[in-house]
């Protein structure tokens, strides 16, 4: 049963500035968090001292007994007074020593170790009224006043009741400059948020990226090509009225090589590369991706000739008034502001959009049409050259010891793309590290492919009994990869956890297919019964081991009928709709087929199956012998390569398919 190679990585661009923390062209010097802190607290200690110098404490204020204050008033020590309930507030002629704490009443600042000079006095009313008061002040001259004896400065009144205030006011006042300064600063933009979080590539600086870095992909570099040539010499072009293309869509599968292809264009032609994904234009504030869209296309000109490289440009190009969800009106207006931009400047200014998807089916029409994205590049996975070619690139700076040919590696990765074969090499030098061995060596490389396609292995216990079926189940598939015409060769059997597998049978194509006939397709499909055969053929019951080969069987079987008119009975009818949908049932005449088409569909699907696995339950009964033979061996070694299963077998591989003449005969 061969895995699906087809899954990919991305490529992730490096950083556009190493030390993001520190100056640069263009960017303003930014204050460490420590030294701003230390800052603002000695604004606030000189603050404390100012105020202290200049509305400094006043005369010491005590509280006094009545009897005290009659007293003073009395010895003719009382100056005035201001009464208000039974408080009374007074200042001293001669200023006295503060009376000691015990002889003061409740509230009394405590004095210390010498008594204070006491100037101002506060004391209280007996709660008995003492007749004559008003006039035993009169007589010794008390003058009795309206307002308070003590009132605070105007501008220390301004002061307190205005400073804290304003003191936070700037305190958010500087908050926000330096939010702006460390946003890039924007005009009229909260914290820089409209403006282009785009990351600049300068070859004079960056790590400059060449087509002598890119490999495998030979067709899509030939086509950009003129692109390079206009940003190198536009004159050659321009003195003639023709103009480079404005846009250049790149489509491909995720890890072929866009978005490297496109910083190769950017090195070869040695101008500024502007890199964004569309993702990072659109935010929660509608407009917000617009402002971004704009500000992005004026630095590229400002920098012009230049280059602006959008990825993954389906997430904002959609197809416009489908959407119904949140956010359709932000991803909308951002569109249309592209094609704005896009229309807005002419090819003479050296402004280059390219882009990259590999959607691009969703795509706006008005984002396709000649003047916006002239050309489409189509980025296709390698084949076995190619695959060669992207090994060679990423084995420059890996040892390798002789044992390692790069050829017969390449034939053994169909369907990889150059992200997951630039893994591949990752992962053998980091198994030769861990072995401690000098160079890496074809097993490294064989193991490494082995856990990118097959899984790691899961440290499980199983029991005799499991792995006896399991070797069955496994011996079933590889013993029909060697018996039907047209299977695709074992390469490897294990016995040994795998992922989400309890055993993986590891088969791939002699050759890159690109063409499917039907008596190959069927053969696959009797290879994936194989394994739910054997048990059966071998113990007369079912496990459920065999869930992801009948999902598998089922849907290439579907494929056979509904999308490539391999059945007698349906003809070449499309059954299916995009992205491999089966179409449904007719409700209330909305659907293109009916129930009775339905019905055939699933009756057609059946008899494949059927026919599949009938053929499996005899081909095992025919080679029961190297049935039992091959799942002695995987008990007794786990895991068994192409060489040594046809040792144990004693079979030759599978036969090549016979129903298709090699060349048609053409008339004279």
């Amino acid at each position: 049963m061969q895995k699906d190679q087809n899954a990919g990585g991305g490529w992730q661009h490096p950083s556009a500035n190493p030390n993001p923390g520190g100056s640069g062209p263009g960017r303003r010097p930014t204050i460490p968090p420590r030294k701003t802190w230390l800052i603002f607290l000695l604004v606030l200690v000189a603050n404390y001292l100012v105020m202290r110098v200049f509305f400094p404490d006043g005369d010491p204020t005590a509280t006094i007994p009545y009897t005290v204050f009659k007293q003073q008033v009395a010895e003719g020590n009382v100056r005035s007074i201001y009464s208000q309930g039974q408080s009374i507030e007074g200042q001293f002629v001669t200023p006295i020593p503060a009376p000691p704490p015990d002889a003061a009443q409740p509230g009394a600042k405590p004095t210390g170790g010498q008594a204070a000079t006491v100037t101002h006095f506060t004391t209280l009313l007996p709660d008995f009224i003492d007749p004559g008061f008003e006039s035993f002040l009169i007589e010794h001259q008390v003058e009795i006043r309206a307002v308070p004896i003590r009132t605070a400065s105007p501008w220390a009144t301004i002061l307190f009741g205005f400073g804290p205030a304003l003191l936070i006011i700037g305190f958010y006042v500087w908050l926000f400059r330096r939010a702006r300064r460390q946003a890039g600063g924007m005009g009229g933009a909260m914290f820089g948020m409209g403006k282009s979080k785009a990351r600049r590539y300068d070859q004079n600086t960056d790590q400059k990226i060449s087509f002598a870095d890119v490999a495998g992909i030979d067709e899509a570099e030939n086509e950009l090509v003129e692109i390079v040539d206009f940003l190198k010499n536009p004159d050659k072009y321009t003195r003639l009225g023709g103009s480079a293309p404005k846009g250049v869509l790149l489509v491909g599968a995720p890890g072929t090589g866009k978005t490297l292809l496109a910083k190769a264009v950017a090195g070869e032609a040695n101008v500024p590369f502007f890199s964004m994904s569309g993702s990072e234009f659109v935010e929660m504030i509608v407009g917000v991706g617009a402002a971004r869209v704009r500000d992005l296309f004026k630095q590229a000109r400002e920098h012009a000739p230049s280059i602006i490289f959008i990825d993954e440009i389906d997430s904002i190009g959609r197809a416009r008034g489908q959407a119904v969800v949140g956010g359709a009106s932000e991803q909308e207006q951002t569109l249309n502001q592209v094609l704005t931009e896009m229309d807005g400047f002419s090819g003479k200014e050296g402004v280059i959009v390219l882009a990259a998807t590999n959607q691009p089916d969703v795509l706006d029409k008005a984002l396709l049409r000649a003047g916006r994205f002239d050309r489409r590049v189509v980025v296709n996975l390698p084949d076995k050259s190619g695959r060669e070619a992207i090994l060679k690139v990423h084995t420059r700076r890996v040892p390798l010891n002789e044992d390692v040919d790069l050829h017969e590696l390449a034939t053994a990765t169909p369907g990889l793309s150059g992200a997951d074969l630039k893994n591949l090499v990752n992962e053998a030098a980091l198994l030769a590290a861990r072995r401690d061995q000098e160079s890496v060596h074809h097993k490294d490389f064989m193991d490494a492919l082995e856990k990118l396609v097959l899984g790691p292995e899961r440290p499980i216990v199983l029991t005799p009994a499991d792995r006896e079926r399991i070797a069955y189940h496994e011996s079933g598939h590889a013993i029909l990869g060697l018996v039907v015409p047209g299977a695709d060769p074992v390469h490897r059997v294990t016995i040994v956890p795998r992922g989400q597998a309890l055993g993986v049978t590891y088969q791939r194509p002699p050759t890159d297919r690109y063409n499917y006939p039907e008596a190959y397709l069927r053969a696959r499909i009797v290879g994936m019964l194989g394994g739910r055969a054997a048990e059966e053929v071998v113990y007369g019951s079912r496990t459920t081991g065999a869930e992801n080969d009948i999902e598998q069987a089922t849907q290439l079987a579907r494929n056979m009928v509904t999308r490539w008119g391999m059945s007698d009975r349906l003809g070449m009818v499309q059954l299916a709709g995009r992205h491999n949908q089966f179409l449904g049932v007719a409700q209330g005449g909305g659907s293109p087929i009916s129930e009775q088409t339905a019905a055939l569909i699933d009756a057609e699907v059946q008899k494949i199956i059927h026919d599949s696995h009938e053929q499996a339950h005899q081909l095992l009964r025919q080679y029961r012998r190297q049935l039992d033979a091959l799942v002695a061996a995987l008990l007794s070694r786990e895991t068994l390569d192409e060489q040594e299963i046809l040792e144990v077998t004693g079979l030759p591989p599978a036969p090549a398919l016979k129903d298709l003449p090699n060349m048609a005969k053409l008339p004279d």
